[in-house]
C-alpha cells in the first residue's frame, strides 16, 4: 500500500471516527476526561461533516469543475487516448443516488466514443491486476473489443498500481511511438491529479473527463443538510484525491 493510500485510509470518516472513539475510551479509563471528550466531539464532527451532501458538493465539486466535461465530438484531436484503470465498471450518474446500469457511463465507454468520433487513432489502457491475474488494462481491452474497437488500435500498460505509475509507464510507451498529445480519460474527480502527473512526465494531456457526478440530483426530496449514509461512505473518494494531491506534490510528482 502506498503512503498516500495509507494516509487516505487512516482519515476516511469511518476509520478516523472509530480510531478517535477507541482512543477516547482508553483516555477515559485513564482518567483523562477532558481530552477524551474533545476526541469524541471531533469524531462526531468529522463524521457529520462528511455525511452532509453540502460537504461533498463543496469539496468534491471544486475538483470536478476544474476540468469541465466536454462531449467527445467537441474535443480536439490527439495522437492517442489514454484510459486510466480504477472503477472501470462504475460510472454512476449521480453521487447521491443509487447505481443504475442504464444510466452509468464507464471510462471504457467514454474511450470508445472518443475513438469512434475519430479524436485519436490509438487507445492506451493503463492498469495492473488489482485482484486476480487479469490486469485492468486487459479487462478494459476486452470490453472495448466488444464495443467494436479493433485490437490493433489498443496499447496495454499492465504494470501500474497508482496514478503516478499510470503516467510513468504510459509515458514510456507513448514516447517510444513519438506520441505526446493525448486525450486523458478518467473520472472528473480524479482528473486534476491525473492531469498534473501526466504533464509532469512531459506529455501534453487534454482532459476528457467523465461527466461530473457530484451534482445536485433531480430529486425533490434531496436535502443539502440531511446526513446521508451513501454520502458518508462515498466521501472517501474525495478525501483520497486531496491526500493524493498533497502527497504527490510533496514527492515532486506533480
Amino acid at each position: 500500500m502506498s503512503f498516500s493510500s495509507f494516509l487516505a485510509n487512516l482519515i476516511i470518516p469511518l476509520n478516523l471516527c472509530v480510531t478517535l472513539l477507541v482512543v477516547a475510551v482508553v483516555l477515559l479509563m485513564l482518567g483523562r476526561r477532558r481530552i477524551a471528550a474533545a476526541l469524541i466531539g471531533l469524531s462526531v464532527a468529522w463524521g457529520l461533516f462528511w455525511s452532509l451532501p453540502a460537504s461533498s458538493l463543496w469539496a468534491g465539486g471544486r475538483l470536478e469543475q476544474l476540468y469541465p466535461y466536454t462531449a467527445a465530438a467537441d474535443l480536439p484531436a490527439a495522437q492517442a487516448i489514454v484510459v486510466l484503470g480504477g472503477n472501470t465498471a462504475g460510472g454512476r450518474l449521480n453521487w447521491f443516488q443509487p447505481y443504475d446500469r442504464e444510466t452509468a457511463l464507464t471510462r471504457t465507454e467514454s474511450a470508445a466514443m472518443l475513438f469512434k468520433a475519430e479524436r485519436a487513432p490509438l487507445i492506451l489502457l493503463s492498469g495492473a491486476a488489482l485482484e486476480g491475474s487479469q490486469s485492468e488494462a486487459e479487462f478494459m481491452a476486452n470490453t472495448l473489443r466488444k464495443e467494436g474497437i479493433p485490437s490493433d488500435a489498443l496499447l496495454l500498460e499492465k504494470n501500474s498500481f497508482n496514478t503516478y505509475e499510470n503516467a510513468l509507464y504510459s509515458a514510456r510507451i507513448l514516447k517510444e511511438r513519438d506520441i505526446s498529445r493525448v486525450l486523458l480519460v478518467t473520472s472528473a474527480l480524479h482528473m486534476p491529479r491525473a492531469m498534473a502527473v501526466f504533464s509532469r512526465q512531459g506529455l501534453t494531456p487534454i482532459a476528457a473527463p467523465s461527466a461530473p457526478q457530484i451534482v445536485v440530483p433531480d430529486d425533490p426530496d434531496f436535502s443539502f443538510w440531511l446526513p446521508d449514509e451513501r454520502t458518508f461512505f462515498a466521501s472517501r473518494s474525495i478525501i483520497k484525491e486531496y491526500v493524493g494531491l498533497l502527497v504527490y506534490w510533496l514527492r515532486g510528482w506533480v
